[in-house]
């Protein structure tokens, strides 16, 4: 009997060693989880665990135990797959100085009630080429939702569309406590930011982007509007959401054009603010990085629009590429991408090795660099865009990333530099 407790004792020394190793490899596991939160990384990489597995049973000398070894790391990477998801699942958000938060985070989607006061009547726009499942998941966590949705495209962005969702609103008894949430790009987040502002003279406003241009781009500032007889966004207002939730999941069903189009402008950004995200970019597969790509690119877009929220000089700054990519835009008349067009217009106004390393960043993400427009036309398009005033405008120039200056070319300079620098 003596022999017998030894053994057992001995067998309880191991266990409390494997316990504290144990604690130890989740710990370890947990730092990985956070690394991978940073960067935007998933959870399950199929290669290391197949390679862990594959060589588990030759950790044991005995040959007998190999199968059960590799079984029991197999549990142990299970339960370090989930200690992981589970540091994965913590929402980040940051709040800018008007006070509106700003969450990010896979799964966000099916959160929202968690994040925002849903217990009162909610109008959910979205639009005939989002996921049906986006907008009835937050459908399902309201007390009251009403579904308005609106034909894919800029066409929607009309006063009788806006007029509609007026008239659904009043129809269900919205009053000012009640809010709207935009579940869409881009064009339903103005839209729907437009309707939320002039309902009784403004009701609460969520924006939940779906696309990745809107993530990094629309869904933060406030600017809100809608087009009239042709021209782009001359009616609107400043209306800034309560909420701003993204969930990168939702990129999965994204078109991989519209991903690269939302791409160019976190490379705008990275360009003028950022050199380290212009590098991780640079050096990786954006959809493997594309939670931090998101999350720095808010937090550019946060700092701009917090020091000049009203669109005065500062803000100027997110028109890099716009001067020209706003008439190579209006030329293409719809077969080209925002992004696309920016990428295009980033190139006039970038010098040196900024504009080397933004030509073979385009090139490696497959974004355009070049145009068809001859150096007239797009001068021609410039003088229609609503930013071009008196006889200068302003210009975003980039001579090394992570730098910008703002420079006031004349109308005979502009023309020059577009003339000079074709792309």
């Amino acid at each position: 009997m003596r022999r017998l407790e030894e053994m057992r004792a001995e067998i309880d020394r191991i266990d409390r060693e494997m316990a504290k190793l144990f604690e130890e490899r989740m710990a370890l596991a947990g730092e990985v989880a956070d690394y991978k939160k940073e960067y935007g990384l998933p959870v399950f990489d199929p290669v290391r665990e197949a390679e862990i597995l594959a060589c588990a049973g030759e950790r044991v000398s005995d040959p007998a135990l190999a199968q059960s070894y590799r079984t029991f790391q197999g549990q142990v990477m299970r339960i370090s797959r989930n200690h992981q998801h589970k540091k994965l699942d913590d929402l980040y958000t940051v709040t800018d100085e008007g006070g509106y938060p700003i969450t990010i985070g896979r799964g966000a989607i099916r959160r929202v009630g968690e994040l925002c006061d849903l217990r009162r009547r909610v109008l959910i726009v979205s639009d005939s080429g989002v996921p049906a499942s986006y907008r009835e998941a937050v459908a399902a966590q309201c007390k009251h939702a009403v579904l308005a949705v609106v034909p894919q495209g800029e066409t929607s962005k009309a006063p009788a569309v806006l007029e509609k969702l007026h008239a659904v609103m009043l129809e269900q008894g919205f009053t000012r406590r009640d809010c709207v949430v935009a579940v869409g790009g881009g064009v339903v987040g103005d839209l729907a930011g437009f309707a939320a502002a002039t309902y009784m003279r403004g009701v609460d406003f969520i924006n939940l982007p779906t696309t990745l241009l809107a993530q990094v781009d629309s869904s933060v500032g406030g600017k809100t509007a809608i087009n009239l007889r042709g021209v782009k966004n001359p009616v609107g207002v400043f209306k800034q959401p309560t909420h701003v939730i993204v969930d990168p999941d939702v990129l999965a069903t994204l078109d991989p054009r519209d991903f690269r189009a939302g791409l160019a402008e976190a490379i705008k950004m990275a360009a003028t603010h950022d050199p380290d995200l212009f590098a991780l970019i640079e050096q990786n597969d954006p959809h493997e990085m594309i939670a931090a790509i998101i999350r720095r690119s808010i937090e550019i877009k946060m700092q701009v629009v917090e020091a000049d929220e009203k669109e005065g000089d500062l803000r100027r700054v997110l028109n890099f590429g716009h001067t020209v990519g706003h008439a190579v835009e209006a030329l293409s008349e719809g077969s080209l991408r925002h992004g696309e067009c920016v990428a295009i217009g980033t190139l006039y106004f970038a010098g040196g090795a900024a504009k080397e390393r933004l030509t073979a960043l385009y090139h490696k993400v497959g974004l355009p660099t070049k145009t068809v427009y001859d150096p007239d036309q797009l001068i021609a398009a410039i003088r229609h865009d609503k930013k071009a005033a008196g006889n200068a405008v302003t210009c975003v120039q980039v001579d090394e990333i992570g730098q910008f200056t703002l420079q006031e070319l004349t109308w005979e300079e502009l023309s020059a530099r577009i003339r000079g620098e074709g792309v």
